[in-house]
């Protein structure tokens, strides 16, 4: 006889909840959105006829209809049954619902805020001010971000592992709002004032778009306090808020405040050396110029000293985001300034165009290059391995890559240049003509690239010669025993990593049997500034990849060197988590 079979086990459900979300989550977005499409048309038709609903438009007025009262209700029906779940904390913590939250959330935010702004600026110097599709927009839309914020703070269902992402969504859009809306406003009043009233003369007056875009710019300003300050959002020391740091307020800022100051002298060497245009053309650019390099030099000021105060890595970044902006500013000025006097060389005659060509080239030679240098500080180099800092070497790596890569397809350019001037027809220009752009950007390329490889080879070297003392901890896995509020255990793994040299970190909470968390302990914990040096200190003449550190609760402090059972399949030597128990 044969045994029986085994009953299949069943598959795991994981997928299917997954899914489940998914499909409630994206039906619940649309869903959401038609009501409030009918919504604001309703009330938009409401303001306009007061009393006629209809107003020769039946075809828009069935859709509005249709939306509202088909829709809405549907809506209300999913968004109560998607609530009635979030009473467990697993459906709260669903990677769905945080993307259905942050997405809905970014979109009220949004609509809402440009509607409300729309509708201030159109009372400004106007006749006939249409005011009524605003209003609908941003009272409609007003109100489901007020609902969803209020789902986000929730005392019963909160999401607050979620809470830096609310912060960032309105952070960066405040911030992009309110830098771009004061850069038309400053711009504007700098044209009038640089070549006069008649040069910007419309059929209205100059301090119209003024005005307009200094109630956009308070209106991001408000957003961008309400959720930097107000929400807290500066004081999350998480990665999410750290890289919209360095992107928004270095990188994005960093491009406005050179390509700014690369404009104004550019305009200021054709005033000086080529003076062919007239003047009313060459001055042009200089007022939108002058705005991006203020405003950008602002906002990059402003984060630059915000990261100071944040994790050393965040400090590092901006260094190195601040040079890597630079940098290719300088770069693409040799490009520039090699195509010049390459043309130059072509056509001695055409002075005009290849004068521009130069006088461009050098603007962002000499704008890029001393920020480079301040940033990067070519002559202060790591002479041991221990003076390298976190981050380097991918910097290193990053930007070899990338002008590698710029230097191939300029090479191609170039072949395809030289086999198409030998096989056509030779009337199309001279050889050098038709190549010195991509020449250009092959020299620049492959001064960057030789640089910094160059560098990356020195740094190994470095490491090679360093002796070696100690295996480097790569992981730690924290155990926190320390009672709910007492100590941020994300900010005590930050702080961890930090002393390690950036090792990865692998975080747990202990719990009681019941899995309600551990009691409040009756020896109070240091803070997290004063328990980080204790673990740094516990962890020197450790000499294993992987540490584990017990913390809490009260006073206590265990470091244990770990290492992977023999014949272990867990990558890189992790044990699988287990239940803690006190």
């Amino acid at each position: 006889m044969t045994a029986p079979a085994a009953p299949l086990a069943p598959a795991p459900a994981s997928g299917l909840a997954t899914l489940r979300r998914l499909i409630l989550y994206v039906l619940l977005f649309a869903l959401v959105v038609i009501t409030a499409s009918g919504l604001s048309g309703l009330l938009e038709r409401l303001f306009r006829t007061a009393s006629v609903l209809a107003a020769g438009d039946v075809a828009g007025l069935a859709l509005s209809l249709a939306f509202t009262l088909i829709g809405g209700p549907l809506a209300l029906l999913l968004w109560w049954f998607v609530w009635r779940r979030l009473d467990d904390e697993s459906e709260r913590t669903a990677p769905g619902w945080g993307l259905y939250l942050t997405g809905m959330y970014a979109v009220s935010l949004i609509i809402g805020t440009t509607s409300l702004l729309d509708l201030a600026s159109s009372f400004v110097d106007a006749k006939e001010s249409q005011w009524q599709s605003p209003l609908a927009n941003a009272l409609v839309w007003a109100a489901i971000w007020w609902w969803h914020r209020w789902m986000w703070k929730h005392p019963r269902k909160p999401s607050s592992h979620l809470e830096d992402v609310r912060a960032v969504v309105g952070f960066v859009f405040g911030l992009l709002l309110a830098a771009g809306a004061s850069i038309a406003a400053l711009s504007t009043l700098l044209d009038v004032a640089i070549r006069g009233f008649t040069a910007t003369a419309t059929f209205e007056p100059w301090w119209v778009d003024v005005l307009r875009s200094l109630i956009w710019a308070a209106g991001g300003a408000v957003v961008w306090w309400w959720h930097w300050f107000r929400e807290g959002g500066r004081r999350y020391q998480t990665g999410l808020v750290d890289v919209t740091i360095i992107v928004v307020g270095i990188f994005v800022a960093g491009i406005s405040a050179l390509g700014g100051l690369g404009v104004i002298l550019f305009v200021l060497l054709r005033l000086a050396f080529d003076r062919n245009d007239p003047l009313n053309d060459l001055l042009e650019p200089l007022a939108p110029a002058i705005a991006a390099a203020v405003i950008g030099a602002l906002v990059w000021r402003y984060h630059r000293t915000t990261s100071v105060h944040r994790s050393p890595r965040t400090r590092r970044a901006s260094l190195l985001v601040t040079s890597a902006v630079a940098l290719a500013a300088a770069a693409s000025g040799i490009g520039v300034v090699v195509n010049a006097l390459l043309a130059a060389a072509v056509s001695p005659l055409a002075g005009g165009a290849t004068r521009t060509l130069l006088l461009g080239g050098i603007s962002s030679l000499a704008v890029g290059g001393p920020v480079w240098w301040q940033a990067w500080k070519p002559r202060h180099q790591p002479r041991t391995a221990a003076d390298i800092p976190p981050g380097r070497r991918v910097y290193l790596v990053a930007f070899f890559g990338v002008s590698a890569v710029v230097a191939l397809i300029t090479l191609l350019v170039i072949g395809y240049r030289l086999f198409e001037f030998l096989l056509g027809d030779v009337s199309g220009g001279s050889l050098l003509d038709r190549i010195r752009a991509p020449l250009g950007l092959l020299v620049a390329a492959g001064l960057v690239a030789g640089y910094h490889f160059a560098l990356w080879r020195h740094d190994r070297a470095l490491y090679a010669a360093a002796p070696i003392h100690k295996r480097v901890i790569e992981r730690v896995t924290l155990i926190s025993g320390y009672a709910p509020g007492a100590v941020d255990p994300e900010a005590l793994a930050r702080g961890i990593a930090d002393a390690t040299g950036g090792a990865k970190m692998t975080t747990w909470l202990r719990a009681d049997d019941g899995g309600a968390g551990l009691p409040p302990s009756s020896v109070l914990p240091a803070g997290v500034e004063d328990i980080v040096p204790q673990v740094a200190a516990a962890l020197e003449g450790v000499a294993a990849q992987h540490v584990l550190v017990l913390a809490g609760p009260g006073t206590r402090l265990e470091v244990t060197p770990l290492v992977a059972a023999r014949g272990s399949a867990v990558p890189g030597g992790t044990a699988p988590g287990r239940v803690l128990r006190p």
